[in-house]
């Protein structure tokens, strides 16, 4: 069979272009009968180099249904336009990575899925009707399937270069990676979910989300894994506006709880496990209070798991790093959980910790949502870590996506 055209290589030492060079040779061993290994570089910089519109919570929730479809029509050419663009940027910022980082197997699968996407995307003609809207969707929905694993390929695939390339290189690729991952997954299943009908949603936003059963629900989920891991858990407390309830984006944040409380947990079993007695109710417990107002709410979990040191605090939001030590059996982690799977919720025993991307993903995703994740600590005694997020419902300029 005729094998098709190389990656085309960007202009200069293939030393210094990095993954263009670096994933070449890969991508044609592997791929080389498959039409989409071919990429046209040109497309990829003049779609890059459009501009983005950027779309606020407020206008999703409030855009309106029509029953010809026409909000579809609407909404999907929205999606298809940004889609492209955002994608491309990313190829982009992937040409930009040193030598050593391209060559990395778990870097070059993760930018040949990016490839992908935009060869599949950019194909697409203008859609102008149900039909094509529908068959678009099928599309989109097949490629965030396919990226569902990004977080954790990236995460593997930075922790075995992190050594070998500067940290602001690795730090600044992934901010700028994972929050432009979330701002096109939650546009893009925002799009799906409005061609269903469920209830109290709009698209892919909770019209009523009552804070306190989501993180309850979290709560529930993270005691068993660790009571997997280590035979105990320490029990929740909820207090604050328990009964507070509003309109936003569920997955994201479900996502930066199930890592906050991973930690808080972990840390309270690990730092009391050679003090008390190794039952739930002799340790101390993880307290999680509410507040709300207006504009925004916080939500801060407290834990007496023994603080971090002035020398992790350095380092504690850095990609890679962890404090996690492997078990008896030399197993860390399997898979980072990823919000947009639900499978942490699903009954499926996940890992407590591993690959160090919980903690600096859950800040750049509260970024991304307009917010902060940030901690007080005190060495020997707990951690307070306070999510502060903006309400989508009280301003109509909030953040945008």
């Amino acid at each position: 069979m005729k094998s098709l055209p190389r990656l085309a290589r960007l202009a200069g030492d293939p030393r210094r272009r990095g993954i263009s060079s670096a994933v070449k040779l890969h991508s044609e061993r592997r791929y080389k009968n498959q039409e989409w290994s071919y990429v046209n570089q040109a497309a990829i910089e003049n779609c890059a180099a459009k501009p983005s519109i950027k779309m606020t919570p407020y206008q999703m929730l409030h855009a309106g249904k029509f029953g010809d479809g026409a909000h579809l029509i609407r909404n999907v050419q929205f999606l298809q336009n940004e889609l492209v663009i955002r994608v491309a940027r990313r190829l982009v910022a992937f040409h930009s990575l040193p030598y050593i980082v391209a060559v990395n197997p778990d870097i070059s699968e993760t930018y040949e899925l990016y490839i992908r996407a935009f060869n599949l995307l950019y194909s697409i003609p203008k859609i102008k009707d149900l039909q094509a809207e529908k068959k678009y969707s099928k599309t989109v929905r097949s490629l965030l399937d396919d990226h569902g694993h990004v977080v954790t390929s990236l995460a593997r695939g930075f922790k075995g270069c992190k050594h070998q390339v500067r940290y602001g290189t690795i730090h600044s690729f992934l901010d700028k990676t994972l929050k432009s991952r979330l701002g096109m997954r939650l546009l893009a299943e925002h799009h799906i979910a409005l061609r269903e009908e469920k209830s109290n949603f709009v698209g892919c936003i909770a019209t009523n989300l009552h804070l306190k059963t989501m993180i309850e629900r979290c709560a529930d989920f993270v005691k068993q894994v660790c009571e997997h891991h280590y035979g105990v858990s320490p029990n929740i407390v909820v207090n604050g506006h328990t009964d507070t309830s509003f309109s936003y984006f569920p997955s994201p944040l479900e996502y930066i709880l199930l890592e906050l409380l991973k930690n808080a947990m972990r840390s309270t079993v690990e730092f009391h496990g050679d003090k008390y007695t190794f039952q739930s109710s002799s340790l101390p417990r993880v307290e999680i209070t509410i507040c709300c107002n207006e504009t925004d709410f916080t939500i801060r979990i407290s834990d007496r798991g023994g603080g971090i040191s002035d020398e992790m605090m350095e380092q504690i939001f850095h990609y890679s790093f962890t404090t996690f030590k492997k078990d008896a059996a030399g197993s860390s982690t399997n898979v980072l959980s990823d919000y947009n799977h639900n499978a942490n919720l699903s009954g499926t025993i996940g890992s407590m910790a591993g690959f160090g991307f919980g903690l600096p993903t859950s800040r750049a995703y509260a970024e991304f949502l307009g917010g902060a994740v940030n901690l007080q600590t005190l060495h020997g005694y707990g951690t307070d870590v306070y999510i502060k997020l903006k309400r989508i419902d009280g301003d109509q300029d909030s953040f945008r996506l």
